[in-house]
């Protein structure tokens, strides 16, 4: 990054599943139109992947020196704390977050159940009890259209930050490293080895941040976070 100090961000195992959910919808997707056949492989490889992410988010190893940010609890926020975000975004004050901001990761969970609900209708579909059910048809159409605008405000929203911020965040998911953290970021992007210890640390801090976030003083929250 021409000279810039960065950090490891996602590690090979969480841009891995991110490329091969991003591969499996659209090939399910092509698989309606153009690629006969591949709709429902593709639509059960998808599942699989985000019945794995929501495992890993859900139950995974917090050790720090994975520095994968692959738990939930590590970037997803309370609704308060995510309103008030919000709120900072449209003030154009908001800090600059080293994994995903808080709108950032619930959209992660949103097209992750969105997903998980397309193919679970998708199976339900070709099962003897639901084959031709019109209101499994119904469901997994509405899904589907929910879906592609999820995809469209996650991508504005990668667009917008990468510009808001001035940072690549196509390239740091293909790379998985960012920008240092500075002054005003998330308080662990710069977490390094130390083990679990360390990595519960990290946790409780991004947890502060999070509460920082949705209106401690900015004394309070920097004495938090040190």
């Amino acid at each position: 990054m021409n000279g810039v100090p960065t950090v490891k961000v996602w590690s090979v195992a969480v841009r891995g599943l991110h490329g091969g959910l991003v591969l499996s919808v659209a090939l399910s997707t092509l698989g309606l139109w153009w690629l006969g056949g591949l709709h429902q492989p593709a639509g059960y490889g998808a599942l699989a992947i985000v019945l794995a992410r929501l495992l890993w988010g859900a139950f995974g190893s917090a050790r720090a020196d994975q520095a994968d940010r692959a738990r939930f609890v590590q970037f997803v926020c309370t609704p308060r704390a995510t309103l008030a975000y919000l709120r900072l975004l449209l003030q154009r004050r908001e800090p600059r977050y080293i994994g995903h901001n808080p709108l950032g990761g619930w959209m992660v969970l949103a097209l992750l159940l969105c997903v998980a609900g397309l193919g679970l209708t998708g199976w339900l579909y070709t099962t003897d009890a639901y084959w031709g059910d019109e209101t499994v048809e119904r469901v997994h159409r509405a899904l589907a259209w929910g879906l592609l605008v999820l995809v469209g405000l996650h991508l504005a929203g990668v667009v917008f930050t990468s510009l808001r911020h001035h940072e690549n965040l196509v390239r740091a998911m293909l790379t998985g490293r960012k920008r240092a953290p500075g002054a005003h970021d998330d308080p662990c992007g710069s977490v390094g080895g130390g083990g679990r210890r360390q990595s519960s640390s990290c946790v409780r801090k991004a947890a502060t941040n999070c509460a920082c976030t949705a209106g401690g003083t900015a004394s309070k929250c920097d004495s938090a976070m040190a």
